[in-house]
């Protein structure tokens, strides 16, 4: 079928108006094509700098990790500090179903939502700049501040679905990647500027940068279909994924892969302090694991497309579960560091991209057809359970002591623990390619 009938076709089956620009009736209007085309790229450029800007700075919080913990007014009272990136980003994670289910039961609110979700997340950032206490960092940085983002990114999932058909497994992979992009930069800009000025005046001057830089890319962000006028409500909702059991299989595995893998990013900056490294190599440790990540975005998003999304899981899983029960658990040197930080970063960051491709064998089991977004969103609040309970539980492991005895490289500290976890629930990330095997999937 030609570009122009297929626009044509997918024209009249939404038979709504565009409320975003002027409407247009009859044959000779074709949308704009899919997966390819300058208005495809443009809106996938303007989907990497909101992941980057929204996701980049919660990736980074290990190093406000270490500079809440040993200045002042928050290293009289540590406890809790890790909360608030685990928080900040659980949040994100956990509400992707909510904010998707209002985007499409409220078509003509997405825009707009994103411009609202811009201003909360500068309110949590300046309000966190006022804090004095922990819970009031958790509260800014990290509730009001992943609201804001939720408010302001989950709305493209939708959009991506419509611009990316063919090339949906890349295309997701490219957006995710500029978390690690940015997560490779904002660590260093950030180590700077809390040694220069403090976290105060860093996270205002960082509110008027994520100012600066997102709302450019708002003017691209929106859909390739008509946006129809009315309140669809949630009586159109697909959940019907939630009464298969493939789902749940993924969703398990996901969850239990999610309960270990924040804490590597979280704890790497403080854990190469705490063997001898300077502050400059554990700030350039968690930029290394970032921009890896980038890579890991990029390979798996588009191996999602070729191959078995179990097979996919099952290489990452190798990769995730090795590099820190070898590479992290035996380092003791910057040259260890960065291998696991590199090794890391690419394979378990490409276990966050098999979302969208477990969709077919869930539409497969489910019998109809499974909206792909709302699958990436129930996963992603999957990782947020992960995620927000990865703060008080890494705090508990760190706190169990000097980790095992005379082990050798972080097996010997207090991180001992912490890391065997990390290892055993990114080895059970695997469990779609158990079931895979056996035949459950």
């Amino acid at each position: 079928m030609a570009a122009s009938e297929e626009s044509t076709l997918e024209l009249a089956a939404f038979n709504g108006d565009d409320g975003d620009e002027e409407t247009h009736h009859g044959p000779e209007f074709a949308l704009p094509p899919a997966d390819r085309g300058k208005d495809a790229w443009m809106f996938l450029c303007a989907c990497f700098i909101v992941e980057a800007m929204v996701w980049g700075f919660p990736f980074s919080f290990g190093v406000f990790q270490t500079y809440y913990s040993t200045h002042e007014p928050f290293s009289s009272e540590p406890s809790g500090i890790a909360a608030v990136g685990t928080t900040s980003t659980g949040i994100l994670y956990f509400s992707a179903p909510l904010a998707l289910a209002i985007a499409q039961a409220w078509p003509r609110v997405r825009r707009p939502s994103a411009a609202a979700g811009l201003i909360l997340t500068i309110i949590g950032l300046i309000g966190a700049s006022f804090a004095n206490t922990v819970p009031h960092l958790i509260a800014t940085q990290g509730v009001i501040y992943a609201v804001g983002g939720t408010v302001l990114y989950f709305p493209m999932f939708i959009y991506l679905d419509e611009w990316f058909i063919q090339r949906k497994g890349l295309a997701f992979g490219i957006m995710w990647a500029g978390t690690g992009a940015s997560g490779a930069t904002i660590p260093l800009v950030m180590e700077a500027a809390l040694s220069r000025w403090g976290f105060r005046t860093t996270l205002r001057a960082w509110s008027v940068a994520m100012f600066l830089l997102t709302t450019p890319a708002l003017f691209y962000l929106r859909g390739r279909l008509p946006v129809q006028h009315q309140y669809t409500g949630f009586r159109n909702l697909d959940l019907t994924c939630l009464r298969t059991g493939t789902f749940w299989i993924f969703q398990t595995g996901n969850i239990f892969e999610s309960l270990g893998f924040f804490m590597p990013s979280i704890y790497l900056p403080s854990y190469s302090t705490s063997i001898g490294l300077s502050h400059l190599t554990s700030t350039l440790s968690l930029s290394t694991y970032n921009l890896a990540t980038v890579a890991g975005f990029i390979l798996f998003g588009a191996l999602t497309d070729r191959y078995d999304v179990t097979t996919v899981i099952l290489m990452s899983t190798l990769g995730a579960t090795f590099s820190i029960l070898l590479l992290w658990g035996l380092s003791s040197s910057s040259a260890l560091v960065y291998l696991f930080a590199v090794a890391y970063g690419v394979t378990a960051g490409g276990y966050s991209t098999f979302g969208q491709g477990c969709v077919p064998l869930i539409r497969r089991a489910c019998g109809r057809t499974a909206d792909t977004g709302m699958v990436v969103a129930l996963l992603a609040a999957g990782r947020g359970i992960g995620s927000i309970t990865s703060g008080p539980i890494s705090e508990a492991l760190i706190g169990e002591g000097a980790g095992l005895g005379k082990a050798i490289g972080a097996y010997g500290t207090s991180y001992g623990i912490l890391v065997i976890w990390s290892g055993v629930t990114a080895a059970l990330g695997g469990l779609a390619w158990v079931a895979r095997v056996v035949g459950m999937v």
